[in-house]
């Protein structure tokens, strides 16, 4: 069991424990993904012809682009776990109102509710 989190929202104990689980095991599906993406090697060597060369920048921007997003995405379950050890997960960082329970099962790193957004989107 869990240790005991204090928090400014209604959700139960059972809930921050899933919550957790999910954060968790994407951060270590994460890190073993940036780990293969490192041994993949820095930048692709596939010969000296021109046709070779557009191919190894090609798959270099595609490996730096994942790798980019891997790390985006580790980055918001760190966050995410943080906020639960400080109290904060579930709270939006806009209204600080709840986030919906639904919102947050379906995106455990989520520090926005539905509403702000939309409202962030509709504003880009």
């Amino acid at each position: 069991m869990a240790k005991s989190i204090v928090t400014k929202t209604s959700f139960t104990a059972e809930f921050f424990d899933k919550i957790k689980e999910i954060l968790l095991k994407n951060k270590t599906k994460f890190e073993k993904e940036l780990k293969n993406q490192e041994g993949d090697g820095p930048f692709p060597d596939y010969g000296d012809s021109e046709e070779d060369n557009a191919r190894e920048i090609a798959d270099y921007e595609a490996n730096l682009s994942i790798e980019n997003d891997l790390l985006r995405s580790l980055r918001d379950v760190n966050s995410a776990l943080k906020r639960i050890e400080k109290g904060d997960y579930g709270i939006c960082r806009y209204c600080k109102k709840a986030i919906e329970e639904r919102r947050l099962l379906a995106r455990p790193t989520s520090s926005a509710c539905v509403a702000c957004k939309k409202t962030i989107i509709q504003e880009a």
